[in-house]
């Protein structure tokens, strides 16, 4: 078994040479200046339950007042780690609810640190989440040459199912295809188009893409 001063000794170069670079570092950092900076960061979230949606505009970024030595602040987001206000939703329940931008939930590089974040604070709506099938609508551009007008027009899919905040899918009764330009048409026409859904909120399960077959006829 070897003595206090032999493990003490042992490979003493070595641990000269480690704790002379250790100290090294630390003057290094500490005598570097500190420095203040603004850095604009985007909003992320995690954790949101699955049942749950956002239905208000989320704040699309934040400004944060930051501090810390001047070589960490003049590498942020340049290879190093990207300032990010991160919120953990997964304690929300329908209605609104506040989030405080503070450290905790900003992630920022070592040394450092958070003055103020501008807004302070971000509020967000929550609502169940809502699915649904609606009709779908052809819309038509132009008008049928010759006396030719719309004797008939077939969608298929005809239903599209579209999910998001319950409140605002439950306004939305059909989806409406991009145009269909019936100028030229005589007789029969396939076209595929997209449906559109007016609110931002709402998306599409499913591919929006459907077939509309135009059948034209004399008036």
């Amino acid at each position: 078994m070897k003595t206090l001063p032999a493990l003490v000794f042992h490979n003493f170069g070595w641990k000269a040479l480690s704790l002379v670079a250790a100290l090294a570092f630390w003057w290094l950092v500490a005598s570097e200046p500190e420095l203040s900076s603004f850095a604009t960061v985007r909003v992320v979230y995690k954790n949101l339950p699955d049942d749950l949606e956002i239905s208000s505009e989320p704040a699309a970024s934040i400004s944060l007042e930051l501090r810390g030595p001047s070589g960490e602040l003049r590498g942020l987001g340049d290879g190093g780690l990207h300032p990010a206000v991160v919120l953990d939703m997964s304690a929300v329940q329908p209605g609104q609810r506040t989030f405080a931008i503070s450290g905790a939930n900003v992630q920022l590089s070592r040394g450092v640190r958070l003055v103020r974040a501008v807004p302070s604070e971000v509020r967000f709506d929550f609502e169940r989440r809502m699915e649904r099938d609606v009709p779908v609508v052809a819309r038509f551009d132009g008008e049928g040459q010759n006396g030719y007008v719309v004797a008939q027009a077939k969608v298929s899919p005809s239903v599209l199912r579209i999910a998001g905040p319950a409140s605002r899918v439950a306004r939305i009764q059909t989806v409406r295809t991009d145009p269909v330009d019936i100028s030229s048409v005589v007789g029969s026409w396939e076209f595929h188009v997209n449906a559109f859904v007016e609110d931002q909120y709402v998306r599409f399960e499913t591919s929006p893409q459907v077939t509309v077959v135009v059948t034209m006829r004399k008036k």
